[in-house]
Formats: C-alpha cells, sequence, structure tokens
C-alpha cells in the first residue's frame, strides 16, 4: 500500500469516476485505474464497483476511506514541515471561520500575525461550521473558529472554547423596539433569515420553536454581509452576534431576554502535533487573543 495509491483512491472515492478523479490528480486515466488496482490487489478486495456511468465504494472501500484521509493528510502535515524554513520565514496557514467571526474578531488577529510573520500565507475560508468541521477532516483546513455543538463532533477534531458570544436583535433605526425584546417578541416581526444551514438560522428557529411559534421570514437566504444590509434597508429584524453591529450605525441593538440568547465559541483543529509550524503559532495566538 502506497500513498500515492490511497491519494488516487481518495480522489475516485470522491469524484466517483476514475476519468474525472484523474483530470483531478493530472494523470491519465489507465495510470490511476492501474494504481488503484493495484491498490486493490494488495488488499485483496475491490474497493469500487464499477460501472458505465462510473464508480461507487464497496463495504471495504467505505471502510477505507477514513483512514486513507487520515493517512494522506498526515503525509502531507509531515512534507509542509519539513519543507518550512527554520524561525517562520516560510510557510501557509489555512484558516476557516463563520461569517461573524471574519467581520467581528478576525481582522485585528489577522492583522496581528501579518506584522509579527510577514512571510507566512495566510489562506481565509468562510463557512458555516459544518462545513468548516468537513474541510477540517478532509485536511483542507488547519484551524477553524467555529461554534459548538453545531459543529460535528468527531474524536479527530480538538475543540478550545475560548468564549460565550450574545446574540442581539438588530433592528433598523426608526424601527427599534427598545433596551430588550422577549424571545416571545419575535413571533410579531418580519426576519431577515439567514441561508439553509447557517448557524444563526439554527439558533434562531429553535429558540422561537421552543416558545412555542414558527418565525415568520420577511426575506431569507443571506449571508451575514447581506442580512445586515437587508436590516439597514428596512426589510426586517435579524437575530445576530453582537460583535457585528459594533461598526453599522445604522442598525439599532435590543437584548434579547426571557431567555437570552448566546452561543460558545470554539478554535478547532486536527491533532496539535500535526499541525505545520505555522498553524500552531496561528493558533497559539488565536487562543490567547480570543480566550
Amino acid at each position: 500500500m502506497q500513498v500515492q495509491q490511497l491519494a488516487y483512491f481518495l480522489a475516485v472515492a470522491e469524484a466517483r469516476h476514475f476519468t474525472r478523479a484523474a483530470d483531478v490528480v493530472g494523470v491519465s486515466q489507465p495510470t490511476l485505474s492501474k494504481q488503484v488496482r493495484a491498490l486493490e490487489n494488495s488488499l485483496g478486495t475491490a474497493l469500487f464497483t464499477r460501472t458505465r456511468h462510473g464508480a461507487e465504494l464497496t463495504s471495504a472501500g467505505e471502510t477505507l476511506l477514513p483512514h486513507a484521509r487520515r493517512i494522506v493528510i498526515d503525509v502531507a502535515n509531515a512534507e509542509r514541515a519539513v519543507h518550512e524554513i527554520a524561525q517562520l520565514r516560510r510557510g501557509r496557514v489555512r484558516l476557516g471561520a463563520t461569517p461573524s467571526m471574519i467581520d467581528g474578531l478576525l481582522p485585528d488577529v489577522l492583522r496581528e500575525f501579518r506584522l509579527t510573520y510577514p512571510d507566512i500565507e495566510l489562506e481565509v475560508q468562510e463557512a458555516g461550521s459544518r462545513v468548516l468541521t468537513d474541510h477540517l477532516l478532509a485536511g483542507r483546513l488547519d484551524i477553524a473558529v467555529l461554534i459548538v455543538p453545531l459543529a460535528v463532533s468527531s474524536p479527530d477534531i480538538e475543540t478550545h472554547l475560548v468564549f460565550r458570544e450574545r446574540l442581539v436583535l438588530a433592528s433598523p433605526r426608526d424601527a427599534w423596539l427598545g433596551e430588550e425584546v422577549a424571545v416571545t417578541d419575535l413571533n410579531d416581526l418580519p426576519l431577515v433569515m439567514f441561508r439553509e444551514g447557517y448557524d444563526l438560522r439554527d439558533v434562531t428557529v429553535r429558540a422561537c420553536n421552543r416558545a412555542g411559534f414558527e418565525p415568520r421570514f420577511a426575506v431569507e437566504g443571506g449571508e451575514m454581509g447581506a442580512v445586515l444590509r437587508f436590516v439597514e434597508a428596512g426589510l426586517g429584524h435579524a437575530v445576530v452576534p453582537e460583535i457585528v453591529l459594533s461598526s453599522r450605525t445604522d442598525l439599532a441593538r435590543s437584548w434579547i431576554v426571557e431567555p437570552p440568547l448566546a452561543r460558545e465559541v470554539a478554535v478547532a483543529h486536527r491533532d496539535v502535533s500535526s499541525l505545520p509550524l505555522a498553524a500552531r503559532t496561528f493558533r497559539d495566538l488565536l487562543l490567547r487573543k480570543l480566550g
């Protein structure tokens, strides 16, 4: 069993097609098929059921899949670590975060890291917590700042709670409801709602359901920036983290009480010993600044 064979196996498992997988990894389809068949021969069992339209994992292939991912990720991490030059003169950090973190707290952390380590590349991905967890598991990210317990639980991911984030009701200035509102008050309000799968959508809908009603959506489907702009335009109200309103002077804030709404923010990553030096250094800064 060779690491390259496992990488080809993973490409076919994701593409469910040998030709498309070959295009992804940059080899010819016969070369990829030959290596996958060699892997199957070494294991003594078929990993794919080949059809006219593609390829599906067998039960043996499903069993191999998480182990193959872990091995390929570990080898890639080892190669990155070996190739880094001492004193962080080269490297890359692949960071994922929820939109509210990117809009609120992360710019200052990124700026400090960049000033200290100007030669380290920073790659930032914005997504919901479940997507970020999937990308950590697949090795596409080194570190993620996400919401728990909305993120997918996995023994391969370490999470460090850093703070509890208070949620508030954002309203147009001319439709401010006062310093405090109860969750039941949302029953009469047109809400600007995030897209399906968005952390804040889940939190808001669950809170309304526990209060005995279904929320009414005036507009739905946006990301953080779009939702805030829609509220500024007077289309409705939205439940958002307090931090994102700090620079939004056109929006009014009401504390949500009875019950107060909040969520826990965590820094997540794979086993810290497998992280490249640059990513470990950035992780340590994150924990200091957010904790």
